[in-house]
């Protein structure tokens, strides 16, 4: 009963942190200034054809019935037409949508032992030259920018060793290898991007979990180091890092503007940067909502995960 009350209340503040983000996002469109119609028809328009695209748009009803018709369609799955190619935001969508999944999951495999491996040699050699190290290795990273490592990977997969694309062009034609290909630059880049976030918490959570009381008595008992550090230490250590893991999952669906854009790769984020240029409301609105869902959810799993495999958290 206490996790199904859990489930409930955390559903029930998802739930109302989307509402609110969609109230703000169509508030922020609203006061945009320069006008859809003018956009869409050019400068050199006139007022009666300004004003029947208005009428067909709906632009000229209150934004707030705009607002609850759009929130109302929006509940039954309906995302609108696009203003610019007059095309259902779905069909828009949906195969960016399938290329930014791809690209995050190729990178969330690159992700997950590239904060591991790092965590578990640093927690083993603690304050030991190579501790020393990877911690500075870690730091440069976390403080450099996407775009420059991105410029980096470039630089040395493309100019000084040429083995993989400049530009990360795909289209339904390409097969496996042309995918392949084409996201391992961008998939790398997200990778290290998310990882240098977490690998100091995975470290720091793993210190103060193998000087616990429980991993010295586990210890006593003759159990192997190795079963120790991954049976017993690297479960609990990883209960702190979900959050940060949920906010990466969340990053690569919502936060990848950046690598995509300088890979050329045509992904989720690289159609909401067209889409603002163009002013393509409907869209805009929809990729913001989707990556908002994903963050909500992400977050809503992470929660749930710690509790699940944290006992004192289930009994509390």
């Amino acid at each position: 009963m206490p996790i199904v009350k859990l489930v409930t209340a955390r559903i029930g503040l998802s739930a109302i942190t989307l509402l609110l983000v969609s109230a703000i996002v169509f508030s922020i469109l609203e006061i945009l200034p320069g006008d859809v119609a003018t956009r869409i028809l050019g400068r050199d328009s006139t007022p009666e054809s300004l004003e029947v695209l208005r009428d067909q748009l709906g632009l000229d009803r209150p934004a707030l019935a705009r607002y609850f018709a759009w929130l109302a369609d929006l509940m039954q799955g309906d995302l609108g037409r696009s203003l610019v190619s007059n095309r259902p935001v779905s069909e828009v969508l949906g195969m960016r949508i399938y290329n930014t999944m791809l690209l995050s999951g190729y990178a969330f495999l690159i992700y997950l032992p590239l904060t591991t491996i790092p965590a578990l040699f640093q927690a083993i050699w603690r304050d030991r030259p190579a501790d020393h190290v990877l911690s500075v290795v870690t730091l440069v990273l976390l403080s450099m920018p996407d775009f420059l490592l991105a410029t980096i990977l470039l630089f040395t997969f493309v100019v000084l060793v040429p083995v993989l694309p400049a530009m990360s062009l795909v289209d339904e034609s390409s097969d496996v290898w042309d995918y392949f290909r084409a996201m391992t630059l961008p998939a790398i880049t997200l990778a290290v991007v998310m990882a240098v976030y977490a690998v100091r918490m995975l470290r720091d959570n793993l210190i103060e979990v193998l000087d616990s009381d429980y991993i010295r008595m586990a210890e006593l008992k003759g159990l192997s180091p190795k079963r120790v550090l991954l049976r017993h230490a690297l479960p609990n250590a990883l209960v702190p890092t979900l959050n940060v893991t949920a906010l990466n999952l969340a990053y690569l669906v919502g936060g990848v503007v950046v690598v995509e854009r300088v890979f050329s790769y045509p992904g989720f984020g690289n159609l909401l940067v067209d889409a603002l240029q163009l002013r393509d409301l409907p869209v805009i609105e929809a990729t913001v909502m989707i990556a908002a869902l994903v963050y909500v959810t992400a977050n809503l799993i992470a929660d749930l995960a710690a509790v699940l495999l944290n006992p004192r958290l289930r009994t509390g």
